[in-house]
Formats: C-alpha cells, sequence, structure tokens
C-alpha cells in the first residue's frame, strides 16, 4: 500500500529538520534530500513495526499547510 504524507523541512543550524505532521514523526540529514530520505525511511519502519491502533491514533488526517501575514513591531 502506498499512502502520501507531508513532509516539513527547515533548516537548524548546519541541518535539514524533516517533519511529518500527520504522524509527528521527524528525522534529519545534512541536505534537503537526506532530510526527505530520512524521513521516509523513518515512516516506513513506523507504519512496518506499529500497532494499528497507534497509528490510528497517532493519524491527523487533515493537515494543512499555509502562509500568515502577521503584522508586528
Amino acid at each position: 500500500m502506498v499512502s502520501m504524507f507531508t513532509a516539513v523541512i527547515e533548516r537548524e543550524g548546519d541541518m535539514f529538520v524533516a517533519l511529518c505532521p500527520e504522524l509527528d514523526i521527524a528525522s534529519q540529514g545534512n541536505s534537503i534530500e537526506d532530510a526527505k530520505n530520512n524521513l521516509q525511511e523513518a515512516l516506513e519502519l513506523f507504519l512496518e513495526n506499529a500497532e494499528p491502533e497507534e497509528i490510528k491514533s497517532r493519524l491527523h488526517s487533515d493537515v494543512y499547510v499555509t502562509q500568515l501575514a502577521v503584522a508586528y513591531g
């Protein structure tokens, strides 16, 4: 089975951190591609090894990524 998940990747110092908000799983890498690949591996390992109840309890199916304009200062 193939499922689609969101990957939010941001730079933290010299590393890149990748987060999957649907399952609240994160990983990191030295590049964007490394972080993305490491997150994919972490998701695959989780989905292969977790009990169905744990997957169901962690899964957030409605995730929206958008930008906001915020005035400050």
